[in-house]
């Protein structure tokens, strides 16, 4: 509006462009649901942590654009999982998942329409299967991971070993700056799985986490609690009065069930021990390949300490022979000087005499020089590998 109370007209790309960016901002999520179904969402973050019942710190785990280690939380009506490329909320009836353009998230969201939905037995036998929704969708997620990893680790070793091999038979630069991309690259890869691994061995240590994490159990144990007082199932707006409740309610019906869920987190704890011990399996891979790039590292100083010591044997030799040379050549400068003297006539064989002993006096004087160089162990090596070369 203008300063004279005059409407102002607004230009319509402007609106359109604002709307747009709002709606792509928070289309960012994907729902699965029990039945396998995907659907978009089109809330923002507070109505995400209305849905799920999370505090704003959980869900900033799961943003892309910040840095936070590898993490799987078990809160009252959700787990946070955020695991790599894979950046979930996992409740007791369906998975959100960030939409994201990594195109190894595109495998994972049909692994969980595939999975998701309760497997039908067979009808004579009338077996299903029991797993609680949380758990398959967790082990979608974990077996996901692991999977990435492992074959990023194939692909490592596949172009790592022949490199370093290869690097062995010959040293140069093009070699060695190939080793060098591997070894960030591993290293890199190392820290992954790491993360991974801590965070699962972190789990399992903690029976507290591992029971957090049965979601439908403690939703049954909030039903049977408000059945039996008469009141209403309803689920509050505050993440923690939610939570004060949700904790109340599993403590009364642990406190009911008794001893008979004392290992209740077994079935759990089998899950989260089969794909620690496959990413354990994938971190031995990774340290044994580390190991034979420190071996070939050590492979590689040693050849270099026995060429460097090669050319300090040479570099004694050369100068033990320059000195006993230019001893010779100060003999010669001294009777080659224009100086009148005259015992230089009539004395024409002395020349032969002078040449003859100086020359056989600097030979044995190098002869001497390497004799002892070779007592004191400065050219032993060098010098005995020389001498059996050239007798061969």
């Amino acid at each position: 509006m203008s300063p004279d109370g005059e409407p102002v007209p607004v230009d319509p790309s402007t609106v359109v462009t604002a709307k747009r960016k709002t709606t792509k901002s928070s289309r960012s999520w994907i729902s699965i649901d029990a039945t396998g179904q995907r659907t978009v969402l089109d809330d923002d973050k507070y109505a995400i942590m209305h849905r799920v019942q999370i505090h704003a710190r959980d869900l900033r785990i799961l943003d892309p654009n910040l840095s936070y280690p590898s993490a799987i939380l078990g809160r009252e009506r959700a787990i946070v999982l955020n695991l790599e490329h894979i950046k979930a909320i996992i409740t007791a009836q369906e998975v959100l998942i960030r939409d994201s353009s990594d195109e190894n998230l595109i495998p994972v969201l049909e692994e969980f329409e595939r999975r998701l939905p309760v497997v039908q037995g067979d009808a004579e036998a009338g077996e299903e299967d029991e797993s609680p929704f949380e758990f398959r969708a967790l082990e979608v997620a974990l077996e996901a991971i692991c999977s990435v990893l492992a074959a990023r680790t194939t692909e490592l070793e596949t172009s790592a070993y022949p490199a370093l091999d290869e690097l062995t038979l010959k040293i140069s630069s093009r070699n060695l700056e190939r080793v060098r991309k591997l070894k960030s690259a591993m290293t890199r890869l190392t820290a992954r799985v790491q993360k991974v691994s801590d965070e699962l061995e972190q789990l399992l240590d903690d029976d507290d986490d591992m029971a957090d994490i049965y979601l439908s159990r403690k939703l049954v144990g909030v039903s049977s609690s408000l059945s039996v007082s008469d009141e209403p199932l309803w689920y509050p707006t505050s993440p923690t009065i939610g939570s004060k409740i949700s904790r109340a309610s599993r403590m009364s019906s642990v406190s009911v069930r008794g001893d008979d869920d004392e290992n209740d987190v077994e079935e759990l704890e089998m899950l989260l021990e089969a794909y620690f011990m496959q990413i354990e399996s994938t971190l031995n891979k990774l340290t044994a390949l580390r190991e034979y790039i420190d071996d070939t590292e050590d492979y590689i100083n040693i050849q270099l300490d026995n060429h460097r010591n090669q050319l300090i044997q040479l570099e004694l030799v050369l100068s033990s022979g320059t000195v006993c040379i230019s001893m010779y050549s100060m003999i010669a400068g001294i009777f080659g000087m224009n100086i009148p003297y005259a015992w230089n006539d009539d004395h024409g064989y002395v020349f032969k005499w002078v040449v003859s002993l100086t020359g056989t006096f600097c030979a044995v004087l190098f002869v001497i020089v390497l004799s002892y160089a070779r007592f004191k162990g400065l050219v032993g090596s060098w010098w005995s590998n020389e001498n059996k070369q050239g007798g061969s």
